[in-house]
């Protein structure tokens, strides 16, 4: 990895008092945005850059917090100064959105309207409404129109939406590892892990804060049953095949046998103690509800009939939750549209996860883009 961080950062907290129309028919205000900026903004005001966070990720893209060991942003291999996106060029934007657990305004905070905490009350968020409030937080910075929006994953999804529903104020488009809606398959998934969550006795219907008890059990159930899905089979054989964890089967039906069971349990414990029951269900059924192309009747196609921006599109050989197929139906959507795009494949063994890492191909073709981006800067 190229280039420096960009060192110690703090976000903001950006208050919201006209009321949010969401898809649902509900409206949701006032609310507060909390974001973090990297960069410099141009005096023309065109070098922004926004990113989009995908299902655990948060505002905290890039750089460290003072006095806070292993704070650096989910994305910092990829944002800083001389790295692939660098914020010696480009003004960029990290946005924590809508019932998040990390800032913005969500399930843990206290519903105005009836002095409780939201919990399960919480409005049910779709990518849209996330991309609406993306585009206050640009109204309210003075950014009329982005040089780029950039998601993997989720955040992927909400990179397209963006070119679709505001094709003026997006000059490029950048989806990585994502997909124009979930399979069956999909869906299954986060079905399961938020049956989980949801018969855990510690949710007490979405409102276990005022019990005092956090469902930490189906939390952990949710993360494993993800872990599974974001690591490809040959990273597994390769990081654990078969070892056992004391090297002599303990003949137990109910103890870690296997390194892989002792690395699943690790990370479902790390991600209970952090993470919101309710924000994990709102963000899986945004996932779920994300399908440009249903208001076409299916047609993926017409669906992107109103995309104005140049799009680049990665995705991953060893992925199969968004696997390359998903990724080329929106290629073939955008050629059938004439627009312009790039498309990279690129093979690395780390299944889904892959858009988080520092493969040097990937973070070449996103090198290469961004200065693609620099190089036509007003």
């Amino acid at each position: 990895m190229t280039g420096r961080s960009v060192g110690d950062v703090t976000p903001q907290d950006l208050q919201f008092d006209e009321p949010l129309q969401l898809r649902s028919g509900a409206s949701l205000g006032p609310y507060a945005l909390r974001i973090e900026t990297y960069g410099q903004l141009n005096s023309a005001r065109s070098n922004a850059v926004l990113v989009c966070h995908a299902l655990n990720a948060s505002h905290h893209v890039a750089g460290t917090y003072a006095g806070q060991a292993k704070s650096e942003g989910w994305w910092d291999n990829l944002v800083g100064p001389g790295k692939a996106l660098d914020t010696d060029r480009f003004f960029v934007i990290g946005v924590n959105n809508l019932g998040s657990c990390f800032g913005s305004t969500g399930p843990m905070h206290v519903n105005p309207a009836t002095g409780r905490v939201w919990g399960a009350d919480f409005p049910v968020m779709t990518v849209h409404d996330w991309v609406d409030a993306q585009a206050r937080v640009l109204d309210r910075l003075g950014i009329q129109k982005l040089a780029a929006v950039l998601g993997g994953s989720l955040g992927g999804m909400q990179a397209l939406d963006w070119a679709l529903r505001y094709p003026e104020r997006v000059e490029h488009c950048i989806a990585i590892a994502t997909a124009p809606n979930l399979s069956a398959q999909n869906i299954a998934f986060n079905e399961v892990a938020r049956r989980a969550i949801v018969t855990d006795p510690d949710f007490h219907g979405g409102h276990f804060y005022e019990h005092g008890v956090v469902p930490k059990r189906g939390l952990r159930v949710a993360r494993m049953i993800g872990h599974i899905t974001y690591l490809s089979d040959d990273v597994m054989a390769e990081k654990f095949g078969r070892e056992l964890k004391s090297g002599e089967l303990g003949y137990s039906t109910q103890d870690i046998e296997f390194q892989i069971e002792s690395y699943l349990r690790y990370q479902g414990d790390k991600f209970s103690e952090y993470f919101d029951a309710n924000t994990y269900l709102l963000i899986t059924r945004a996932l779920d509800y994300f399908d440009p192309a249903r208001e076409f009747g299916g047609d993926l196609s017409a669906a992107f009939a109103s995309a104005r921006a140049k799009f680049l599109l990665a995705s991953f050989t060893t992925d199969w939750r968004f696997s390359p197929a998903r990724s080329r139906e929106i290629v073939k959507a955008l050629v059938d549209n004439r627009l312009d795009v790039s498309y990279a494949e690129i093979d690395a063994p780390h299944g889904h996860d892959a858009f988080l890492l520092d493969d040097p191909r990937y973070h070449g073709v996103l090198r290469a883009y961004f200065e693609r981006i620099a190089g036509g800067l007003a």
